[in-house]
């Protein structure tokens, strides 16, 4: 006769990656850190927070575990920035950088007229800084991400019309 699965240890293990992320989280607000990344028995729990100028943004965990991913849920009334005919996509993941060090003058800002294959944002991806052009000339109307923001593939960066 078959066993029934055991579901305790399914709480369990839901209970330690909560855990996980908890005190990940609080390493994150003691050390300054903006992000925070371990591997561990094939899950892998990344912790990271958007710091901008005006408020601090609470740190947001992100579980990725192959064996059970959730959907997250959408925001309400949020305009959908990528659908946007002058959106500048991210080509790649990495962590945004607005200038080409810190303290430099940044590569752009809101109200910049830049022309094709200017220089828009570098992103860190493997240890290699990566210039993202310009696709468009115009004017650009929103920047996106933060400076030292993490990035996925495909995200909206700025906004050129």
């Amino acid at each position: 006769m078959a066993r029934p699965p055991d579901n305790t240890a399914a709480a369990k293990s839901r209970s330690e990656d909560s855990a996980l992320i908890r005190e990940l989280a609080l390493l994150l607000d003691e050390t300054n850190l903006t992000e925070i990344e371990i591997e561990r028995a094939g899950l892998r729990v990344r912790v990271a927070r958007n710091i901008s100028i005006a408020a601090s943004v609470p740190a947001i965990a992100q579980v990725v575990n192959p064996a059970a991913v959730a959907a997250p849920a959408a925001p309400a009334a949020v305009p959908d920035v990528s659908e946007h005919p002058g959106v500048v996509p991210s080509p790649m993941v990495g962590t945004v950088y607005w200038a080409s060090e810190p303290g430099a003058k940044p590569f752009i800002e809101v109200g910049s007229r830049v022309s094709v294959g200017e220089t828009l944002l570098i992103i860190e991806a493997m240890k290699t800084m990566n210039q993202i052009p310009s696709p468009r000339a115009g004017t650009v109307t929103q920047i996106l991400v933060e400076d030292g923001q993490p990035v996925e593939f495909g995200e909206p960066l700025v906004i050129i019309e």
